[in-house]
């Protein structure tokens, strides 16, 4: 059983970093980054609605405080999927993955300045470490470059502060209702949010356009079948375990950038991916194992899931 829940952590981490790629062919196919995001949302949304369905015990959908924190991670996971598409679009899937991995840097200091956490001088070192890394990826050392844009590098750590954002909704949502409440409203404030801001002809174009399997495919990978199955796999999975499993994700989504869509990175962009994937996950592993705050994107839900039912008030998936 060990196993089976690892395997569904990796193959949770192997859906999100597959769905950069499929981000990346259709913005280069000139498809709206908010109109990406709103499908893969939309089709997530009904994914976590069956699931709801099929578990209702234990919702916490009559608790007001469960829509609120709900709503705000909601606001978090859109501006998450479209800034990260935005990135892929302006630059490049590699850089897009890495530079959302990003958002522990974001959850500690957001902790930090509330004293939710304890600063220390190995986490300090380590947020200085990520910053390094994302100076030798983006290229911002050099102001002659023009390899990353300034849009595809701020949309890029703009999609990592909105899943913190998505995070510490999350995080305080968990302990009134199941995880797939929490999504389900999530889902809905982003579908609601997207479509309105996105382009309504597009939109409405995806319907009939011979490339809508790459939108059902980004929405069953990248909303649906993912976050399902990472709730699940963190059943017996420790911390720690799925913080190196995770790397999956940015590993998978830049060999798909460099394999199928032909992306290239040069040997210091390749070093600064691996000082922040790596600085990340050892963070993310100290942390799971002495119990602090949550470090990760897709790690991050580790924390406030186990913490809900330990509570006695969610039995979980």
């Amino acid at each position: 059983m060990k196993n089976v829940n690892i395997l569904f952590v990796a193959l949770a981490a192997l859906c999100w970093g597959l769905s950069g790629g499929i981000g990346g062919i259709l913005t280069a196919h000139n498809w709206d980054p908010v109109v990406v995001s709103f499908y893969r949302g939309a089709i997530g949304f009904l994914f976590v609605l069956c699931w709801l369905m099929l578990r209702p015990n234990n919702s916490g959908l009559a608790n007001h405080k469960l829509w609120f924190w709900s709503a705000i991670a909601g606001l978090g996971i859109a501006g998450n999927f479209t800034f990260y598409f935005i990135s892929i679009a302006e630059g490049s899937v590699a850089i897009a993955a890495t530079l959302m991995y990003c958002a522990p840097v974001f959850v500690y200091l957001v902790s930090f300045t509330l004293k939710l956490e304890r600063p220390t001088l190995l986490k300090w070192a380590a947020i200085v470490m990520i910053i390094f890394g994302i100076a030798l990826l983006t290229g911002i050392y050099n102001i002659d470059a023009d390899d990353v844009t300034l849009i595809a590098a701020g949309a890029g750590l703009l999609a990592g502060l909105s899943y913190a954002l998505f995070i510490f909704g999350f995080k305080y949502a968990a302990p009134h209702g199941s995880p797939q409440a929490i999504l389900v409203i999530a889902f809905a404030v982003l579908a609601t949010l997207l479509i309105f801001l996105g382009d309504a002809d597009q939109t409405l174009a995806v319907l009939t356009t011979p490339s809508w399997p790459l939108f059902l495919v980004l929405g069953i990978l990248g909303a649906g079948l993912s976050f399902i199955f990472y709730i699940v796999g963190l059943n017996h999975t420790p911390p720690a375990v799925a913080s190196i499993v995770a790397m999956v994700e940015p590993v998978t989504a830049s060999l798909f950038g460099v394999i199928i869509l032909s992306e290239s990175l040069a040997a210091l962009q390749v070093l600064g991916m691996g000082i922040i994937v790596l600085t990340v996950t050892a963070l993310s592993v100290k942390s799971s194992t002495q119990g602090g705050q949550p470090s990760h994107p897709s790690k991050t839900l580790s924390s406030p899931l186990r913490q809900s039912r330990t509570d006695g008030r969610m039995r979980g998936p």
